[in-house]
């Protein structure tokens, strides 16, 4: 079976979700964490490898205090529930994205996540929080010119493969499918550089309604493509 090796995806529509039940937008977002529990599990069964998530972007931050003080509690509680469910499934945790701006002992648990899961091996689960993906190359562009500048590489190295080394994703391969949930047709600055050959599946499903039955029509729709990369 062609299965991905790599899916990201975009949990788009948790506060929708709320909305429509007349729930608070905590309660969506309360919801989709249940779903990424879901989905993390759904993708080990079906053999995928590298699985990305879009938790929190760049321009998040300019959401309501209490809201990005909520989203940044659910993941603090998500750490501190799923060490057991990453160990028992064999998979290593991969935080992507300008972790500085994340309060310190937040941060400190989260390298201590990834440090523990290492060397897990079914599944490296990547969460992109405060990423954007114009930033991230950005970085990698202000790195290598710095390098270029000490004279450590000449700016004749530079070349795709090498650039993709600075880039948050560099233990990963590019992502084969591309997700999103609740039917917007937009990519968000996320992962503009490695998606460039990724297949795109758009459902109207919102996030926290999202389920192992949607990952599977994603995986089968995307086994009926034929890539041909520019070809």
């Amino acid at each position: 079976m062609n299965v991905p090796q790599h899916i990201a995806i975009i949990m788009d529509g948790n506060g929708r979700w709320a909305r429509n039940k007349g729930l608070p937008k905590i309660m969506g977002h309360r919801q989709g964490t249940e779903t990424v529990k879901k989905i993390i599990s759904a993708a080990i069964k079906f053999g995928v490898k590298y699985l990305t998530l879009y938790a929190f972007s760049a321009e998040n931050w300019q959401r309501v205090k209490s809201e990005v003080k909520a989203l940044f509690g659910l993941l603090d509680d998500f750490l501190s529930t799923q060490m057991q469910l990453f160990h028992e499934n064999n998979v290593r945790l991969c935080i992507i994205g300008e972790r500085e701006r994340i309060e310190t002992p937040l941060r400190k648990k989260i390298e201590q996540a990834e440090k523990d899961t290492i060397d897990n091996k079914s599944l490296m689960l990547n969460i992109a929080l405060s990423y954007g993906a114009r930033q991230e190359i950005v970085r990698a562009a202000k790195t290598l010119s710095e390098l270029a500048r000490k004279g450590t590489i000449e700016p004749s190295e530079i070349d795709e493969k090498l650039f993709s080394e600075y880039l948050y994703t560099k233990d990963c391969p590019d992502p084969d499918l591309l997700i999103r949930t609740s039917g917007q047709m937009r990519v968000s600055n996320f992962l503009l550089w490695q998606i460039s050959y990724a297949e795109i599946y758009v459902t109207e499903k919102l996030w926290p309604d999202f389920n192992e039955s949607d990952l599977k029509d994603a995986i089968e729709e995307y086994q009926k493509r034929e890539r041909k990369f520019g070809k």
